[in-house]
């Protein structure tokens, strides 16, 4: 058993819909130990896989679930919410101007001081500085065009770029039910 597992609260489940699929993959759809317990004893979920470590009461022991799935099919939203960390997954967390990962932002293409709203279709992922050179203009009056028209993705469009992320840990029980590309395999 690995180190970070000795204790329950390293035991995070993995919970799939009950097609087998992640809810997510990024983030990746982690319950606690202590939710994935409360559902169980609800009815909720099906263990699909345990962790060697249990939990005990007086009255009870229980190995911790690894994997579960939802015995109820929940059917994902066509169209994720317009957040800052939805909008930095669609654009793979760079900036649309020159690429660069770090500081990132927002930029309104259509400024808001010129009517631009707050929208899929007028916002892209921008470092620090470019937004700031950028400023209030338009992309073509600042020289500046985004590398990706600003486009509404689809969920599976999110999920797509989010298998391009895998978390630092996966745990071996997890990983029939994830798939990101070949080389991320250890």
């Amino acid at each position: 058993m690995h180190g970070e597992f000795a204790t329950p609260e390293g035991c995070p489940t993995l919970v799939l819909n009950a097609d087998f699929r992640p809810l997510s993959y990024y983030p990746l759809s982690l319950w606690s130990w202590q939710d994935a317990v409360k559902a169980v004893f609800l009815e909720r979920v099906n263990i699909v896989s345990n962790y060697e470590i249990a939990v005990r009461s007086p009255s009870f022991e229980m190995r911790l679930p690894s994997v579960v799935a939802l015995k109820t099919y929940l059917k994902p939203a066509r169209y994720p919410a317009f957040t800052r960390f939805n909008l930095f997954l669609r654009d793979s967390f760079v900036c649309q101007y020159c690429e660069d990962p770090s500081e990132l932002t927002f930029d309104h293409l259509i400024p808001r001081r010129l009517g631009g709203q707050t929208t899929w279709d007028n916002v892209v992922t921008a470092c620090a500085p470019c937004n700031l050179r950028k400023g209030g203009k338009l992309p073509k009056d600042a020289g500046m065009l985004p590398m990706q028209a600003p486009f509404r993705p689809t969920v599976n469009e999110l999920h797509k770029n989010g298998r391009r992320f895998p978390p630092n840990y996966l745990h071996d029980s997890w990983r029939d039910y994830l798939y990101w590309d070949s080389e991320l395999e250890p």
